[in-house]
């Protein structure tokens, strides 16, 4: 069997219609060729795809991020008008409108978004550099910074959608409170939304945020699913923070003081349970579901594929060498299992008589239809599947050619049985029915086939064989002096280890899961950063509430005992809801999507709890400090 590879230089002007023209006409002057065809733009498509998987996630991390970073604004904005309102009760006083308090401040608000909006452009605008500097060592081809204006202008769109959806609401807050009430009360804290037109502004500006989320994503549909699911999980942990201070209120009075007075101010207005719970919950969640999804795979690579999976794949065995290679390997490894199939390599070419070019598939189904497949052929149903719909054909069958097909990828393509499917092999193309579904264990890393053919299918084609060989008793030095007798008695098998191929893959993802939590870490660090705004927006009413309590005879070490408290009870709520949620989302992603077995591991758990705790507690205090430091007569002078 020989395959022929051909590459085509064009003149330096052929554009990419010019390429899209050459392919529709192959495709149309020559339909039963089953070639595979390449263009510049897509010269390695795995490597192409994952690329673009990765850029997809990053995206996602950097809307969730600026998400969480909108929650930072809202905090901001309702701090700095908090501390203004003295100048907006003298803007009342005078006889200054609603309308004007809310214009100074937003002009005030735009203006600092915007130092802040250019400060992140520039250093953006810079970072492919630095990376490009940083990862010479690490990419293996040329990675050169540039510059790029569309994409900097989006970010500075979203920047400044992000500042007002969030802003808006508490300006229109600050805008509706009457000068009397300002000037008696410690601050913003009302109860209630603002004006219909405030909220309806917001909803819109939040609406447009997640369009252009969308239209401007490479994958419109997983973009969509991350929109909803931000919206979801915003609303989740509003009530989950609502279900805090409604439990806190509702709690028996307890004796100890310190204890007390920690609910107290987990349900008191104005408290800040909302807002830690808000932004440290995005973050978390996001970190548990990857931390989730990355200990399942290294589990599932190191701990039970190496059990089930066999300890080498032979590809390639001639047919007239099948019987002396079968009894190489029975001198060679006398206690293992060797399984062996016939393989042929064929293309698909048509679903129901359809082009696959003109079938609009799924994304997760795609693959089948994209390049070569390895076919094969049997009389009898393999041991490693199971049969979900229809029947096997008789041994001695000589009908119509029949195929089954794996259950999960005929769903995904949407077949159904009695549909046909058309192969190209060898250059001929052939039409078979399918008779079956089955349940494929492609996890155990045993020979499977999408498709498996009626052996009348392929009757009188020349074809090659693959075997596999399981011995779980064979040591490392059993392994290389069976890779040398069958290498050396027949040097055209391609020998693959199976523990060496483990070795590499593990090692990958052990990479890319670095990657991706370094770039989840970016969320993250979001998260923590509006945390100790939160918690800095609260230090006024902290020093109101300190310098009461110490007057009334309360110690230093109860405030501290105090605060610590509300902060790890608030801090534990929202580790529990990022547990639940994450692990939710990992699940999903690993038994639906990975379609392997999903577990979940005590040791994220712990560390996420302990994170929330020494995150929420450690910036907590950080600010007491400061809180316990006032003294008391200037703030009494005030009250």
């Amino acid at each position: 069997l020989v395959e022929n590879a051909y590459k085509i230089r064009l003149p330096a002007d052929a554009d990419e219609a010019r390429l899209k023209a050459i392919q529709d006409q192959a495709a149309t002057d020559f339909p039963e060729a089953g070639w595979s065809i390449r263009t510049r733009s897509n010269a390695a498509p795995a490597l192409s795809s994952n690329i673009e998987r990765f850029s997809q996630f990053l995206t996602l991390v950097g809307l969730t991020a600026l998400v969480v970073g909108g929650v930072g604004v809202a905090n901001a904005v309702r701090a700095y008008l908090d501390g203004k309102r003295g100048v907006i009760a003298t803007f009342k006083s005078l006889g200054a409108s609603g309308g004007f308090v809310f214009a100074v401040y937003l002009v005030q608000i735009l203006i600092i978004a915007g130092l802040g909006i250019v400060l992140g452009l520039v250093l953006g605008a810079l970072m492919p550099f630095a990376a490009s500097a940083a990862l010479q060592s690490v990419i293996p081809v040329p990675a050169e910074g540039g510059f790029y204006p569309g994409a900097l202008g989006m970010a500075a769109l979203f920047g400044l959608l992000v500042t007002l959806a969030f802003a808006l609401l508490p300006l229109g807050r600050a805008r509706d409170v009457p000068a009397t009430a300002l000037f008696r009360e410690m601050g913003l804290e009302g109860r209630g939304l603002p004006r219909p037109a405030y909220v309806a502004a917001a909803i819109g500006i939040a609406l447009l945020l997640a369009a252009l989320a969308i239209l401007f994503s490479g994958d419109q549909r997983i973009a969509s699913i991350f929109v909803g699911a931000t919206v979801f999980a915003f609303l989740v942990l509003r009530a989950v923070g609502a279900l805090v201070q409604w439990t806190a209120r509702k709690s028996p009075r307890v004796r100890f003081v310190a204890l007390r007075l920690a609910i107290g101010n987990i349900h008191r207005p104005g408290a800040l349970t909302p807002s830690v719970v808000l932004s440290l919950g995005l973050g978390l969640t996001l970190l548990v579901t990857l931390a989730l999804i990355d200990g399942n795979l290294r589990r599932q690579i190191s701990g039970s594929l190496p059990e089930r999976a066999p300890n080498f794949f032979f590809v390639d065995i001639q047919s007239a060498d099948v019987a002396s290679f079968s009894a190489l390997i029975g001198k060679e490894a006398p206690q293992g299992v060797l399984a062996k199939v016939p393989m042929l390599r064929g293309r698909v070419m048509a679903l129901n008589g359809v082009d696959v070019d003109k079938v609009k598939v799924p994304a997760e189904g795609a693959w089948v239809l994209r390049g070569d497949r390895g076919l094969t052929y049997d009389t009898r149903q393999p041991e490693n599947a199971t049969l979900t719909e229809g029947s096997w054909w008789p041994e001695n069958y000589s009908g119509e050619p029949l195929v089954s097909f794996s259950a999960q990828e005929g769903k995904e393509i949407g077949l159904k049985l009695g549909d046909t499917i058309t192969v190209n092999v060898l250059g001929r193309n052939v039409t078979a029915r399918i008779a079956s579904f089955r349940q494929v264990e492609w996890e155990t890393m045993g020979i499977n086939f999408v498709m498996v053919f009626s052996p009348n299918t392929f009757a009188g084609a020349p074809h090659g064989w693959m075997a596999t060989l399981t011995e779980k008793s064979a040591s490392t030095a059993d392994d290389a002096r069976i890779l040398n007798a069958v290498t050396r008695a027949f040097p055209a098998v391609t020998t693959v280890r199976v523990k060496d191929a483990l070795d590499v893959v593990n090692r990958l993802v052990g990479q890319l899961g670095t990657a991706i939590r370094a770039a989840a870490g970016v969320a993250l660090i979001a998260s923590v950063l509006v945390l100790a705004g939160a918690l800095a927006a609260g230090n006024r009413a902290r020093i109101h509430d300190a310098v009461v309590l110490k007057t009334l005879g309360a110690t230093r070490t109860t405030l501290i005992s105090a605060f610590s408290l509300e902060y790890m009870l608030i801090g534990l709520a929202t580790a529990i809801f990022a547990l639940a949620a994450g692990s939710a989302a990992a699940w999903f992603v690993v038994a639906r999507i990975m379609t392997l077995p999903s577990h979940f591991m005590p040791e994220v758990a712990v560390a996420t709890i302990l994170f929330s705790l020494v995150i929420t507690v450690g910036i907590g205090l950080a600010g007491t400090w400061r809180v316990l430091g006032h003294k008391a007569a200037p703030v009494l002078r005030n009250l």
